[in-house]
C-alpha cells in the first residue's frame, strides 16, 4: 500500500476530522482513508449511458430517430494543407 503525508493542514479542520473519526468509532487515519476513497469512487458515481439513455427518454427520442444512424456514411476526406 502507499502511503500519503498531508502538510499544513489547518487546525479546524483536524480538529473537525478527529470529531468526525471519534463519532464513526475509528481513528483519525481510517477516517482520512474513508473520505478519501469515498471522494475518488463513489458509490453512486454517473454511469455515461445511464446519463444518455435518461436524456434520451426526457427529450421523446423514439427508435425511428436513431434511424438514420443505421445508414452507411461515407468517410470525411482529411484536409489537405498544401
Amino acid at each position: 500500500m502507499a502511503v500519503l503525508t498531508v502538510r499544513n493542514v489547518p487546525v479546524e479542520v483536524h480538529r473537525a476530522l478527529r470529531l468526525r473519526a471519534a463519532m464513526n468509532g475509528r481513528s483519525t487515519e481510517a477516517e482520512s482513508r474513508d473520505i478519501l476513497e469515498n471522494v475518488v469512487n463513489p458509490k453512486q458515481r454517473i454511469r455515461m449511458g445511464d446519463a444518455l439513455a435518461e436524456l434520451g427518454r426526457r427529450s421523446g427520442l423514439t427508435s425511428d430517430d436513431f434511424a438514420v444512424s443505421g445508414q452507411r456514411w461515407a468517410p470525411a476526406e482529411p484536409f489537405q494543407f498544401e
